[in-house]
């Protein structure tokens, strides 16, 4: 069994409140617009990363991360990509993958609003944790965590981290 947190878009912006919850977690997912690598630096100083570039990353990040990352953890498919759409509206870039070679388990950030939804018609469960950063037009951060266990998505908890 796996404690997975997710972040995204955190624009730059890294505090102690982010930072209890990474170091409750087994291992820390970042959906993109990272920022400063300040802050991926602060979180793999704690616990295992990984992450994807997103649109206002630059190219110290783009070179640090992909713009997607697939993987298997505790038997769950996972991919991660920083602008893929959501169920039904998947964007041009991963609707056919996902119609052909669907993950388990479909994060994106990008958008700052915070949503899990099942896509039953392909068998995935898309999530994206909103923003964990103080920059843009949402008005409370998010983040996401769960548990991995031999292929189950489970304990699936919303951390509100205050308004931005």
């Amino acid at each position: 069994m796996k404690k997975i947190l997710l972040l995204s878009d955190t624009h730059s912006h890294i505090d102690d409140r982010i930072l209890y919850y990474v170091n409750e977690a087994d291992e820390v997912w970042h959906a993109g617009d990272i920022g400063d690598l300040k802050v991926t630096d602060a979180i793999e100083a704690l616990k295992p990363l990984r992450a994807v570039y997103g649109n206002i990353d630059n190219d110290k990040a783009r070179a640090t991360f992909p713009l997607h990352q697939r993987f298997i953890c505790e038997d769950v498919s996972v991919w991660i990509t920083h602008i893929g759409g959501y169920p039904p509206k998947y964007n041009s870039n991963t609707r056919e993958e996902i119609k052909t070679n669907p993950p388990d388990l479909f994060i994106c950030g990008h958008s700052h609003i915070l949503k899990v939804i099942p896509d039953n018609k392909n068998k995935v469960l898309h999530m994206n944790p909103g923003a964990a950063g103080k920059h843009g037009f949402h008005k409370v951060r998010t983040m996401l965590r769960f548990t991995l266990d031999t292929g189950k998505i489970e304990n699936l908890e919303v951390i509100e981290l205050g308004q931005k």
